[in-house]
């Protein structure tokens, strides 16, 4: 689809089209609506996250914490499910997932979030370097870090979904 065409939808279309962007957290999209027309897939994907920066901690942290943790083989969203596979986590080995399911569990203690990490173009070395660096963050620091990871996913999925 085409920038002109999501500026055309009303806000329950914008919000049913958009609001898988920013995992299960379809209040960005209803949230960003009100600023169309969008001159750009840039321009709305700068937008969803000047809603996200504009939200109170409390919604940031149920947007971080609506993602799921990186190998899991619970159900995930279609988008997750298809990224995390083009990284190869859908084909780690036993020893590899069981080393991610304890960094995944670590983090998570520690963070009260999930490890996010925007997969596309990384591979399961990259990813694991990341997890194990960033387990040694403090939470000051990683919180941003997190939502930084949540920006380059959304842009991911616009990109995918929208033409320029």
């Amino acid at each position: 689809m085409k920038i002109d065409e999501v500026n055309q939808y009303g806000k329950q279309q914008f919000a049913e089209t958009l609001g898988w962007v920013f995992e299960d957290s379809p209040w960005v999209a209803e949230r960003a609506w009100r600023h169309r027309p969008f001159a750009s897939r840039t321009h709305l994907c700068e937008t969803m996250k000047g809603e996200v920066e504009e939200a109170s901690y409390q919604e940031q942290l149920a947007l971080l914490r609506a993602h799921p943790d990186l190998g899991t083989r619970a159900k995930i969203s279609s988008g997750s499910a298809g990224e995390q596979a083009g990284a190869g986590l859908d084909k780690l080995t036993e020893a590899e997932y069981a080393r991610l399911m304890e960094l995944n569990t670590a983090y998570r203690d520690k963070f009260a979030f999930p490890f996010l990490y925007a997969v596309k173009g990384s591979n399961k070395f990259e990813i694991f370097e990341a997890l194990e660096r960033r387990l040694n963050s403090g939470r000051e620091d990683e919180f941003p870090e997190a939502l930084g990871q949540v920006y380059k996913i959304a842009s991911f999925r616009l990109e995918g979904l929208i033409t320029e």
